[in-house]
This record gives structure tokens, sequence and C-alpha cells, in this order.
């Protein structure tokens, strides 16, 4: 067996409130008017402690706020927060710090006081830019609204930020659709992220379906000319999801999708860590805000858990993220990151070449655009043979 190497580590951080929640959303957020955002940094700061000796002396490359709306926590906070991460943690110079922020005038005006608190890149949720669309995927800001987030984050200063947009919406012809992409464009955007809505279990969506959703076919069709002309606008598809341009790419997310290491704080994050001589650690975070931080802030309570991936369990886990991107991975990176010999899952990836899935050239296994379209059954053949269903590996947000 190879030896474990230590990987690139970020931390990712979960601020779990929103003012509504979104009839399609499975990640943990909760709806509040007002929250105890001292005491939640205060909690966070108390489980950052805790998880210090796991990680000491590494430096982080990499830091992002998810939610929930993020932006939703007054700039003093994610100051406070900031300043609190940065007196425990050695992050690197330049270090990639993004916040997602939704559009509307309470949180585009605190924009300016994000990037004096310390925030690089922002991750705006806009989803579309019609308002009858946004109306139908429950959003509570319109476009007028999305077009002023960008102009207020531009003027701030930032020159690295996503726009996140959704497509095959209740209705939503291929000509909406592109609207929605050329008017992102518009705004020469450094990162797009475009996903096609999907109906979640345990979301009213999953429940109850919206009338008017495209058919598979057509959904194919809208996706296929987006990411074109993305493509064509100077965004490189990169990730299944991602375009950027050159220079660009979101550094944490990147992190991720290489089966790098990242600690998870906040109510419902997860972890994953790298102990050479031990092996990998995956850590969870109780899912309630409460709950969260009464035991984070007991000085004898714990606000998670966690468990070993077994060596079976990570190529599986390697491949579900690494094949998400179109850079594709060489054999030294799965020994180096799983501690697994190449050779157990190369007679799986020739299989998934010969399939069409994978393409090899010089050492490099990239996914074929079929393999990016099927991408989570190219990744089930990873499992191991006596595995259960899947269960995830983590609600990690990426934007």
């Amino acid at each position: 067996m190879a030896s474990l190497i230590l990987p690139p580590l970020s931390l990712y951080v979960h601020l779990p409130w929103c003012r509504e929640k979104c009839p399609y959303c499975d990640f943990n957020s909760h709806a509040a008017n007002t929250f105890p955002a001292a005491r939640y940094v205060d909690a966070l700061l108390a489980d950052l402690e805790r998880e210090l000796p796991r990680v000491w002396g590494r430096p982080v490359s990499s830091v992002f706020f998810g939610g929930g709306t993020p932006s939703l926590f007054p700039a003093g906070a994610i100051d406070a927060l900031l300043s609190g991460i940065r007196a425990r943690l050695r992050l690197v110079p330049g270090a990639e710090i993004t916040l997602e922020a939704n559009p509307g005038a309470v949180e585009a005006g605190a924009f300016q006081g994000f990037r004096d608190a310390g925030i690089t890149r922002l991750s705006l949720g806009v989803q579309s830019f019609q308002d009858r669309f946004l109306q139908r995927l429950g959003r509570i800001h319109d476009g007028q609204e999305a077009r002023m987030a960008i102009e207020s984050l531009v003027h701030a200063g930032f020159q690295n930020w996503n726009v996140d947009l959704i497509f095959a919406l209740p209705g939503q012809r291929v000509d909406e659709a592109l609207e929605d992409v050329r008017e992102a464009l518009s705004y020469a955007p450094p990162h797009v992220s475009l996903y096609q809505l999907t109906l979640e279990p345990g979301t009213p969506f999953g429940s109850h379906p919206p009338a008017g959703l495209p058919d598979a076919d057509r959904a194919a069709e809208m996706e296929e000319m987006l990411r074109s002309t993305l493509d064509e606008g100077g965004l490189e598809r990169y990730e299944i999801s991602a375009h950027a341009r050159p220079g660009q790419a979101c550094w944490h997310n990147r992190n991720y999708w290489k089966y790098g290491d990242y600690l998870g704080i906040g109510a419902g994050a997860h972890g994953k860590l790298t102990m050479p001589g031990q092996g990998i650690w995956r850590s969870r975070r109780t899912p309630r805000p409460e709950t969260y931080m009464d035991s984070a802030l007991d000085t004898g309570g714990s606000p998670g858990d966690g468990h070993w991936v077994l060596p079976e369990d990570r190529p599986f886990e390697f491949f579900l993220n690494v094949l998400r991107l179109v850079e594709g991975f060489g054999a030294e990176l799965f020994e180096l990151r799983t501690g697994l010999p190449f050779v157990e899952v190369e007679g799986r990836l020739r299989q998934a070449e010969k399939q069409g899935l994978l393409q090899r050239e010089d050492g490099v296994w990239r996914p074929t655009p079929m393999g990016l379209n099927w991408h989570n059954e190219l990744c089930l053949r990873f499992l191991p043979e006596n595995s259960g269903k899947w269960q995830g590996t983590g609600n990690v947000r990426t934007f």
C-alpha cells in the first residue's frame, strides 16, 4: 500500500440562516428573520479550537463561507470571524476567501464591508434574471435586484466573483435559458456556475414537482447550448457545473474535487482530513444551529462526530470528486490522495475507457463529454463489492 501524503488544506464555514427556504434546496439551511450572529461566531471559533490538534502547523489555502445565506451576517461579524480564524490558522498569502451572497438591497449594501473584512471572492446566487422564473423558484429577490447586486460587487472592487444560474426551470424555453446566460455574460463575470434544476428528496419540489418542467431531451438540448454559449463567451468549462476565465477557477472547489483536505465547522458542516499513518478522517457537525451552538460552547461537549474512511471506500470517494474535473488525473494523484496502488482501479478505468466514458492521453485520465453527463453512473463502478446503497460523502457546498 502507498503512503498517504498531506494534500492542500481548506476551511469550510457553514452559516445556516436564510430569509426563506427555497423549495428546491436540500442544504442545511434554516429560515429566520433574526439570528444570534455574535453567539454563532463564538461557537464557530470554539469549534475551530477543538480541531486545531488535527491540523497543527498546516497552511490553509482557502476559506469558504457557505450557507444558508452568509451575506445576511453583518460585515462586522464576518470581520470578527476572519480575525479569529487568522489567529488560529496559518492562511497562506493571497488565500482565496469566498462568501456566498444572495441579491437584495440589505446584502448588496454590505459588499464593501465584506471586502474590507478580507473577503476576496463573492459567489452570487442569481439563479435567473427573469422575475417569473425567480417566483417559480421561490426566490425572494427579483431580476432588478440581481442586476444591482452585480453592479454593487463590481463597484466594491471585487475582481474575483461568481454568478450562479439554474436552467430547466418550470415552463422555461431554450431561448429563455439563453437569455439568462447572455445577460450574465454582459457583465463579464470571471466565473459562472450553471446547474440543472433537480428535484431533491425531502424538499417541497421533491414531494410536489412543479408543473411544466422540461423533459430530459429538452433539458439536454438546453445544457448543450448554454455551455457552448459560455465557452464562446470566454468562460471555459473546467468542471461539470463550472465555467471560468483563465486563472479564475475557484481554488477552494478545485481542492474538493482533487480530493484535498478541508476542515468543516458550523451547523451541518462536513470535513475531510488526511492523517498520515492513521488514515482519512471524515467529520460531521450536528445540523440544528441551536444544538450546535450549545455543544460547541460547552467545554465538555462536542458539536459533532466522525469516522475513518475505510481503504476500500477511498477509490469511490476519490473518483466521485476528481472525475468532475475536465482536466482529469494521473496515477500519482490517485496514490498520493488515497494511499492505494493504482493497479487496484486500473482495470475498471480501462473498462470505462472502452465504453467511451473516459479517455487517456500521456498518462492522464479524463472524463469524456459522455462521462461528465453520466458522472454518477461512472463513479458507482468504484464502490466496493460489499457496499450497500451509496450514502454520499457529505453535504459540501460548492459554487
